[in-house]
């Protein structure tokens, strides 16, 4: 699914500045983000947020694989690959994966009851 790829940087820096113009900024997004310590990024300034992971995925390195707080929460399954979760469900589906839906859905209906029962009860 994944071959192997030997990645050369010296070899995508040139092909970046012959195609556009410009040398790529590999570090710009951590820098300007606060990525360097993801986890205190996300634990002070941000809440319901699902990190979804498919740990047969080669970008799952670089996710989040575990709980930040009680409203970033990371959900992954060992036989998953990229964005799988997000596709439109069907028949073939295996059980894991229609399981991982159950999960992430759950969480989203327990953030919306939350917001609902507060807002509910400030308008009293």
């Amino acid at each position: 699914m994944f071959p192997p790829y030997q990645f050369d940087l010296q070899e995508h820096i040139d092909s970046c500045k012959a195609f556009y113009g410009v040398p790529p900024r590999p570090h710009w997004a951590t820098t300007y983000f606060g990525g360097h310590d993801i986890k205190l990024a996300l634990y002070r300034f941000a809440s319901n947020i699902i990190f979804s992971n498919g740990l047969r995925d080669p970008y799952s390195s670089g996710g989040v694989l575990e709980n930040i707080s009680d409203t970033v929460v990371a959900v992954h399954a060992k036989n998953g690959s990229h964005c799988l979760d997000v596709l439109r469900s069907d028949s073939t589906d295996p059980g894991w994966l229609v399981e991982q839906r159950k999960t992430e859905v759950k969480i989203i209906e327990g953030w919306l009851a939350e917001y609902y029962g507060e807002l509910r009860a400030f308008e009293q």
